[in-house]
């Protein structure tokens, strides 16, 4: 799966805007009728269409025309006043109206549904639905249940914020959103994945030209494919860089241990795992290849590449060997207790901000609170921001994990992550993603490419589990290792011929 451009609201606004006279709400309400046909499948039901008091309703409207020139029986529902529609939205009332098609103010009781059509407020919506229309989206959420029928959102599910994918309150549960010009950042994270379901574009016959450059993006391997490439005959461990993992306290050990597993099946040419415990074990009895260390004795080792935090704790000997972590001149990739020992102590904060060397950040929601100082649900609330300023606050790269992980740089491009199910919601999945950064960038990776890949193969490596059978529910975070390792042989060998 490629990549595509994510755009705000106010960018594709002015795309839109740009666009001249073009017909992009007949356009909106073919595709909308298009994509229609393909969902209901030839049920035979009649179709309910929701139409809202602004161009959402007007694309609704659109669709709704053709629906019924298709000879589709539609139940079209408008609570608002013709008169105070927006120009092109009143002039595809009008052609509906005009093509015999009329309204009703409820829901009509007594039919049953082949599919729902959401076309109540789309992207224009940045506050809770209000009542009367709270209740229609309750009603209609309701009676697709009741049916068992598809629901298609129109650019966005009502209620959902096509921005960051919070929730402002009721919402249309969708199984299927048709997103106009472009895709949105919002339906690919936080709680747009559950509200969204199955995503098409519909680009309006605009012209690539038409478009500014995207700031964002969803993540797919050509966004790394320079870096991908079998590797040379003539090459020995050396050749594949030396990874260090820095963490396990007392009754942690196993942080460390996962972590070095997933660098070492994932390529780099010598692994160091280094404990806090001082009774950790010598020897991984599962992978013997890994050396085991003392924390302290990591910084005396060349590594290539260090990940610090997997089961770290925050003792002052924790404090002391993250410190220590942070004056090496190697990529570092900092995760669990190291990032609340950022948040606990502004001189280590202060360090990873003047470091030369790459830092690479990879908090869950709590943890990039502590470091922003707010709240889980303040970071919830903006995935992308949140992740733009932890990027500029400590001058990393940073994976903000969660559902549609997201990844920033400093320099401000963004990144939405589509791999992965429930299945990585695990003890210790944090920990594999850490191992497997840092085996990359122990070859050579460049920290953006390191990152991004990373957490594409960690779901990638999730949803081959579980299209097999082995999850979500129950999946451990040990099983990724081998998944991920035989997606990423599949992305680096080239296929014979």
């Amino acid at each position: 799966m490629t990549s595509s451009p994510l755009y705000r609201a106010s960018e594709l606004r002015r795309i839109e805007s740009g666009a001249g006279g073009q017909p992009l709400m007949q356009r909106a309400g073919r595709a909308a009728a298009d994509l229609s046909v393909q969902i209901e499948k030839g049920r035979g039901a009649s179709i309910l269409v929701l139409a809202g008091p602004g161009n959402n309703g007007g694309d609704a409207f659109e669709a709704a025309r053709l629906l019924r020139e298709r000879f589709h029986t539609v139940g079209v529902v408008f609570i608002g006043a013709v008169d105070t529609l927006p120009k092109d939205a009143r002039a595809a009332w009008q052609r509906f109206a005009d093509a015999g098609g009329s309204t009703q103010t409820t829901i009509p009781s007594g039919v049953r549904w082949s599919l729902i059509i959401d076309g109540l407020f789309g992207i224009g919506l940045k506050r809770a639905i209000g009542s009367p229309y709270a209740e229609l989206v309750a009603h209609a959420n309701a009676l697709a249940e009741r049916d068992g029928c598809p629901v298609l959102a129109l650019d966005a599910p009502s209620g959902l914020d096509a921005d960051t994918g919070s929730l402002t309150g009721p919402a249309i549960r969708a199984t299927h959103t048709l997103s106009f010009i472009a895709a949105k950042p919002g339906l690919f994270t936080a709680d747009g994945p559950d509200y969204c379901g199955r995503i098409t574009v519909a680009p309006l016959d605009l012209e690539a030209g038409a478009f500014d450059p995207a700031m964002g993006r969803t993540i797919g391997p050509d966004l790394f494919s320079g870096q991908l490439a079998p590797r040379h005959r003539n090459s020995h461990k050396g050749s594949f860089g030396d990874a260090g993992i820095l963490g396990g306290a007392p009754g942690m050990s196993g942080a460390v241990l996962l972590a070095a597993r997933a660098a070492l099946r994932l390529g780099s040419g010598r692994v160091y795992a280094g404990f806090i415990d001082a009774n950790a074990p010598t020897v991984d009895a599962v992978y013997p290849e890994l050396m085991l260390r003392p924390a302290h004795e990591l910084a005396g080792i060349a590594l290539s590449a260090i990940a610090c935090g997997p089961g770290l704790g925050q003792s002052t000997y924790a404090q002391e060997c993250l410190t220590r972590a942070c004056t090496l001149d190697s990529p570092l990739v900092l995760d669990a207790d190291a990032l609340n020992l950022l948040a606990d102590h502004e001189e280590l904060a202060e360090s990873v901000r003047k470091r030369s060397a790459p830092t690479l950040l990879t908090p869950h929601p709590a943890e990039a609170a502590r470091l922003l100082g707010t709240t889980v649900s303040g970071i919830q609330s903006d995935r992308i921001t949140a992740a733009h300023d932890l990027a500029l606050r400590f001058n990393a790269c940073i994976a903000l994990k969660g559902c549609g992980t997201v990844v920033t740089s400093p320099e401000g491009r963004w990144f939405i992550n589509t791999s992965g199910n429930p299945g990585l919601a695990t003890a210790g999945s944090g920990d594999i993603l850490s191992g497997m950064t840092t085996a990359l960038l122990a070859q050579g990776w460049p920290p953006l490419p390191a990152l991004l890949a990373a957490v594409h193969l960690h779901g990638c490596a999730a949803d081959d589990l579980v299209e097999q059978g082995s999850g979500p529910i129950g999946l451990t975070a040990g099983e990724l290792i081998d998944a991920a390792r035989l997606r990423f042989n599949q992305w680096t060998q080239p296929r014979e011929s």
